[in-house]
């Protein structure tokens, strides 16, 4: 027989999305980084981060910063403290769930 375990504290639903997830690793390594640079390192249509910034966002994870550069819209986006904190206790957890 098996035993499950449950999921350590510190799991986040929210940021275990693969993407979500994804993204939360790139921020955690900078303090801010441009929008369109996430979307390339994660291959992914600006749609689709779009979407899971917006679910971040929702959060409290991530933060935006818009402003106007070389007459085009850009988009900034870094962490939050509380963003910082909940990924870096679901790695955590993550490690605790595989035993590491």
């Amino acid at each position: 027989m098996t035993v499950v375990r449950e999921p350590a504290d510190g799991f986040d639903a929210t940021i275990h999305a693969p993407n979500r997830l994804r993204v939360c690793a790139l921020l955690d390594a900078v303090s801010e980084v441009e929008f369109g640079v996430v979307q390339e390192r994660l291959d992914v249509s600006a749609s689709v981060l779009s979407k899971h910034v917006s679910v971040l966002v929702e959060a409290g994870y991530v933060k935006q910063r818009k402003a106007t550069r070389d007459t085009r819209q850009r988009v900034w986006l870094q962490l939050t403290g509380a963003g910082r904190a909940a990924y870096r206790a679901h790695v955590a957890a993550l490690r605790a769930i595989v035993g590491e």
